[in-house]
């Protein structure tokens, strides 16, 4: 099995293209739409670096496969789709986010359906099959509760559930997170042979160490700073909860998640039909002095 991964160096995500030797058919692990606030400019190039790799070295583009509804970057799912004649898949998870965050971004009924922007959703346990590659469907929750990962021979695809060993784990606190939720998921991961390479969405590179994507199961349940063999439920439920009360919201959080709860398939204004974002004002705020947006 061929791993290929592309680091797009603005939201620090690792994009994957996963193929067999000696097979033409491919699949894609969250792919990434470049996008500039300051200048709401949304731009292909990462992904089309892709579908250069792809079709350099003559694969075809099977499926693409999300991990869960990022919140730090826009997904470029729709943009393969369209490119490549590809499906998209994530899991079953997606339609509750949907239902959270649909109201918030105006969402009539029928444009709120999961159905008309992914063309299947997986489910704990699924398996799925493209040309030689089996793929097994894990449901991660905890970081969100659509969280998947995605097992295929000894590499799993964690996406956000767990980071590089010297970063920890990902936040618990979007809707529907749960501390609890993702200590049970990484058990679930830390269960599986010591050898299993994990391979993360996000590398921060801490203390300005050279960018690293993948760790085995061994080096997590040994030197993972916030998860290991000795780690109690109690203490990581404290340990997280205590940290994402530091953390602020992700900057591109409300562009990105009415991006991706469509699959990567842009909004678009009501009357110009030209694309368009929706930011909704101090749904999130904890400032006291916010202005209530309903009786402005």
């Amino acid at each position: 099995m061929n791993i290929e991964p592309f680091f797009h160096a603005q939201s620090s995500t690792l994009t994957y293209v996963v193929y067999a030797a000696d097979q033409s058919e491919c699949i894609v692990i969250d792919p990434v739409l470049d996008f500039d606030m300051n200048s709401a400019t949304v731009h292909t190039d990462s992904a089309d670096r892709i579908i250069d790799f792809i079709e350099q070295n003559g694969l075809v583009l099977h499926t693409v496969l999300e991990t869960h509804a990022h919140a730090d970057h826009m997904s470029a799912a729709m943009w393969l789709k369209q490119r490549c004649d590809a499906s998209i898949g994530i899991g079953s998870g997606i339609k509750a986010i949907q239902q959270h965050f649909a109201p918030l971004y105006g969402m009539a009924p029928e444009s709120a359906d999961v159905t008309s922007y992914f063309d299947f959703l997986v489910e704990d346990g699924d398996a799925l099959t493209v040309g030689a590659l089996s793929i097994k469907c894990m449901h991660v929750p905890g970081h969100t509760p659509a969280c998947m990962a995605y097992a295929i021979g000894d590499a799993v695809f964690v996406g956000d559930t767990l980071f590089m060993p010297d970063s920890g784990t990902a936040r618990c606190d979007f809707p529907g997170g749960s501390a609890s939720a993702l200590f049970e998921s990484v058990q679930k991961l830390l269960a599986m042979p010591a050898d299993t390479r994990l391979f993360v969405c996000h590398d921060y590179q801490p203390n300005g160490r050279e960018l690293s994507y993948v760790a085995t199961i061994g080096e997590h349940r040994e030197a993972n700073i916030h998860i290991n063999d000795g780690s109690t439920q109690k203490e990581f439920v404290n340990l997280r909860t205590t940290r994402d009360k530091t953390l602020s919201m992700p900057s591109l959080m409300l562009p990105a998640l009415q991006v991706n709860i469509r699959a990567g398939k842009l909004p678009r204004n009501d009357r110009s039909n030209q694309p368009a974002l929706t930011i909704p004002l101090n749904i999130f705020s904890d400032n006291p002095y916010a202005i209530d947006p309903i009786n402005w």
